[in-house]
């Protein structure tokens, strides 16, 4: 369980997850590029997979769900080029700028976990 970080820091980590994932969930169709098949499938997975990961979060917390996060969120920052469609610029902006938030608030999170930060008592 997280030492130092708030439960409310904890659930509006959780929500902005929620929202990354979501928009990287709906990014295809929001953004046009559902011809695009890997673009589009690593979108909805990525994204449905990182929302489901927080709405866990905020019933139970568990880092390892912090850890996956983390694995998912660099993921979609570099499967554009992986996959093959970094030409493809909303997709790969989609990807990258919901990889970045999900990658530094897992960071953060998993940081503030085994950081306590100095009491002031």
């Amino acid at each position: 369980m997280l030492k130092s970080l708030s439960s409310n820091n904890r659930t509006a980590f959780d929500i902005v997850n929620i929202v990354a994932g979501l928009g990287l969930l709906m990014s295809p169709w929001l953004l046009g590029f559902t011809a695009e098949t890997y673009a589009a499938w690593n979108g909805w997975i990525v994204g449905a997979a990182v929302a489901l990961i927080a709405v866990a979060a905020l019933y139970a917390f568990y880092e390892v769900e912090e850890w996956v996060n983390l694995v998912l969120g660099i993921w979609a920052v570099v499967a554009p080029w992986v996959l093959g469609f970094s030409a493809v610029t909303a997709a790969m902006w989609a990807h990258v700028i919901a990889g970045l938030v999900v990658a530094v608030l897992a960071a953060g999170s998993i940081w503030f976990s085994h950081n306590s930060p100095l009491s002031t008592a």
